[in-house]
């Protein structure tokens, strides 16, 4: 029962952190660290143990699959040399050098243990990043870069951790076997992802409640994440485009289901994400019970270890940075202030905390895991400095570099969107029968209405005014008008998700707005 109260209290403490945060402007992932931590030195406060191989499969599908749906294919067509430079290629070069560092400091560590410690350290979490980005009004390029980055480079640590691990417990050297095993993972949780994008379709087809179907997709990401994982793929990556499968298909008329999910998929995130950093926050205070005052000997290498981190993270983007203005790029880095950003943003979290619980206590051999607490202390060392301290000072240094995005380009390209929505709105009517046949009096209804959709879309209110004289105008007419008008109009931006310049924040934002009017019938 203490476990289940402990944890009925963590989600209440993050409805709290919520509120605290939007009124100290501060992230409230970071508050649940730190009221959870600064909790578990109550006297008598419960633990709450969760096996280290469960805490990657419940908590990072929910929240890989909530952020994935953020994005769209179009932007992996668009940005795949970035995906490819930060999810992989600075995953690899990260683990290199904590690893170098971590065999010079840590007597007696062993190459593959030092990679395993790497490996932890050189994923930033998606979670940790779309929760505090997102509360500075960070620009959307650079906020789409660390999406980017999110989703992917989990799949290449939890690779390379795993075949460390596996060296370091049978004693064969680490090779490049691993790269094989990653190509190889990916393409197979790209065919799961596939399959479970294809069976959400069919199922959905077959559920008449908007409710159920909404509830499929809670279910799926799960499904997806340990199918993949049984099948040693990669669960991460089966997950995001299980997500993306299901965003692509979706269809003009599917309004009302649209609606829901989106409302249900908020609690979701929010709830899960409080939880996992309540969670995060108890095991770094059991992290320093358990070794005591050996922490402090161990702190020198870990505040190393944790400057490499951000240093090489500052130099792969400098890098990036460079090549963009040598060959006249615009995708960022383009500039010494959105490398000091991105380079802020490499917040690590949830899955450096669960590498770490998950590394082995002993060796086949009976001998203990070679510097297992060193690792550990190490790996919770740079989870803090990158997580805690930019979480409380990004606001602060957005304000310095005066980078905060006052929204003027993601409201010209909404507005530029809502345009094509009303043009599709028009055409069809105008090209329908049902228009034809109407008085002149009821089309210059019609074309009012039409007018107004192109505001209605962009102010985001409904009107109370005018209810009775839309019922006076014949509610079958007013639902026949709106439903072909609607109908073209969500084409036309479910169209546009797939253009490559698109922004997929845009086109939810101004999809949402014609679901919600879909919602508004003359009946209402």
């Amino acid at each position: 029962m203490e476990q289940l109260i402990l944890i009925i209290g963590l989600l209440f403490a993050t409805v709290v952190a919520v509120g605290l945060g939007d009124r100290l402007k501060l992230p409230y992932p970071v508050l649940m660290l730190i009221m959870a931590g600064a909790l578990t030195f109550i006297p008598g406060f419960p633990d709450l143990r969760i096996e280290p191989e469960l805490i990657l499969p419940i908590f990072l599908p929910p929240l890989l699959f909530a952020t994935a749906q953020k994005s769209s294919w179009a932007v992996f067509r668009i940005r795949w040399r970035t995906i490819l430079l930060l999810a992989v290629a600075l995953v690899v070069v990260s683990t290199a050098a904590v690893a170098g560092i971590a065999w010079l400091l840590i007597p007696s560590i062993g190459i593959p243990a030092a990679i395993a410690l790497g490996a932890m350290c050189a994923p930033p979490d998606p979670v940790a990043v779309e929760s505090i980005a997102g509360r500075v009004h960070m620009p959307r390029r650079l906020t789409t870069v660390l999406q980017s980055e999110g989703l992917f480079n989990d799949a290449a640590a939890i690779v390379i951790f795993q075949a460390a691990v596996a060296s370091a417990m049978d004693g064969q050297p680490f090779g490049l076997g691993v790269v094989g095993k990653f190509l190889l993972g990916a393409a197979i949780a790209i065919v799961v992802g596939m399959l479970f994008g294809w069976l959400t379709r069919v199922i959905t087809k077959l559920i008449s409640s908007s409710v159920a179907r909404s509830a499929v997709t809670l279910v799926v990401p799960f499904a997806a994440y340990i199918l993949a994982e049984e099948v040693h793929a990669s669960g991460v990556i089966a997950v995001v485009v299980t997500a993306l499968e299901i965003k692509r298909h979706a269809r003009a008329e599917d309004a009302t289901e649209r609606i829901t999910r989106a409302a249900f998929w908020d609690v979701v995130e929010l709830l899960v994400t409080g939880l996992a950093f309540g969670l995060v926050g108890l095991e770094v205070r059991e992290v320093i019970k358990v070794e005591g005052s050996a922490i402090w000997g161990m702190l020198p290498m870990a505040i190393a270890i944790s400057v490499l981190v951000i240093a090489v993270r500052f130099l792969w983007f400098g890098m990036l940075a460079l090549l963009s203005r040598k060959n006249d790029g615009d995708l960022p880095p383009t500039g010494l202030k959105d490398v000091v950003i991105l380079t802020w943003c490499g917040m690590r979290g949830l899955a450096t905390l669960a590498l770490a619980l998950a590394l082995p206590v002993m060796l086949p051999t009976g001998e203990a895991f070679p510097g297992r607490h060193e690792i550990i202390v190490a790996a919770c060392a740079v989870l803090l400095t990158t997580l805690v301290l930019p979480g409380l000072t990004l606001p602060w240094l957005m304000r310095v570099l005066k980078a905060t995005d006052d929204g003027a380009e993601e409201r010209e390209a909404a507005k530029v969107l809502a345009l094509r929505a009303q043009e599709a709105a028009v055409a069809a009517l105008r090209d329908h029968e049902l228009i034809r046949s109407l008085p002149p009096e009821k089309i210059a209804l019609v074309k009012e209405k039409m007018k107004r959709l192109h505001a209605e879309l962009l102010d985001g209110s409904l009107k109370d005014e005018g209810m009775e004289e839309r019922r006076r105008r014949g509610r079958e007419l007013a639902i026949t008008v709106q439903t072909i008008a609607l109908d073209a109009a969500r084409t036309e931006v479910l169209n546009a998700r797939n253009e490559a310049d698109a922004d997929p924040e845009v086109v939810d934002r101004v999809l949402r707005q014609l679901d919600l009017r879909t919602m508004i019938t003359p009946e209402s």
